[in-house]
This record gives structure tokens, sequence and C-alpha cells, in this order.
């Protein structure tokens, strides 16, 4: 797994051992960032399940001004202190679970919003349900998910689906705040 682009351009990440994380391959985040890269210059990016903090470090890698990386996973948080350690990027680390980080996030504001959380926990309502506090209206949300995973309760709890984009097994579900929310 490497950086595609930008000023970390090519440097290889470390990922986490094991089968607890599912790193996003470099085809499909090559092509997530392709699709966002309008959005990315002086983004402030947040990175919820972050994993070996590769989405992060490459939004941070293509201009994003800042970056928050969430992940409860020790032996994680540690391979992202050292990816960023060696990309020369800066970013904020919060260990912690998702839902518990976000109860403490009242100020912070975020343009771009990635999360990738383990597919069997389906978490993403309850998660969806806590970001709206640090959303704008112009914030855009990213979920990587299983192909097969149903994203209709969006509209119930005030977002919309704006694109998707699906792959072999998983897909990415873009959204944002209905005009109506906030």
């Amino acid at each position: 797994m490497r950086v595609i682009a930008g000023s970390a351009k090519h440097l290889l990440l470390k990922t986490v051992s094991g089968t607890n994380t599912r790193p996003t391959t470099d085809r499909i985040k090559e092509t997530l960032f392709n699709m966002i890269a309008p959005y990315i210059a002086d983004a402030r990016f947040l990175d919820l399940y972050a994993g070996s903090g590769a989405i992060g470090i490459e939004a941070l890698s293509r201009g994003a001004k800042t970056c928050t990386f969430v992940e409860s996973n020790r032996q994680a948080y540690n391979c992202i202190k050292e990816n960023l350690t060696h990309t020369k990027l800066d970013g904020k680390l919060i260990l912690a679970k998702v839902d518990v980080a976000l109860d403490t996030m009242n100020n912070d504001k975020y343009d771009i919003i990635f999360m990738d959380p383990p597919y069997m926990l389906e978490e993403e309502e309850k998660i969806l349900s806590k970001l709206i506090k640090i959303l704008d209206k112009t914030s855009l949300v990213i979920i990587e998910a299983d192909i097969k995973r149903d994203f209709s309760f969006v509209e119930d709890i005030g977002y919309e689906i704006t694109k998707e984009k699906k792959y072999k097994t998983n897909k990415h579900v873009f959204i944002r705040l209905r005009k109506e929310t906030k």
C-alpha cells in the first residue's frame, strides 16, 4: 500500500497485521480520490475507523488542511502514528471508539468525513446520527461498505445519497445533509 499522489507520492505505508482491518486497495483509493479531487484542497478531513490511516494520509498528501484520525485499536493507532512520521505529514489522532470520539467533537467542523466501519457491525446509522452536529451544509460524508448494505435509512435521519460507486465486493456511498436539515 502506498500514497498515490501529492507531497508524499509513492511512499509506502505500513498496514496493521492480522484481519481486524481491511485496507482500501490502491486502485479503489485512487478512484475515490479522483472523484473527490475538487474538494480536497484546504479541506478539514475526518477519517473514522482509520485503520492504517491510508485514506486520511492520502487526503493530507493531496492538500487537505487538516485530518483527524479516529481509531479504537491500539495497534492500528500506532500504525497511523508511524505512517504519519514516515510521510512527514501531520494529523490529529484520537484513540477511542468512533461513537465516543464523536461525543467529544461538539465544536469541530469537517468538510469531508470518510468512514469505513467493520461491515458486520452495521454501525452506519448510529454514527451518521452523531455526525450531524459536526457537519456544515456542504460537508460530504463517504461511507465504504459491503456492496449489499442498504442505505435507505439515511433519508430518515436527515441525509440524502448523492452518489454511489460500486466495486466488486464493496461500494462508496456519498451523502450530504438534506437541504432542510439543520
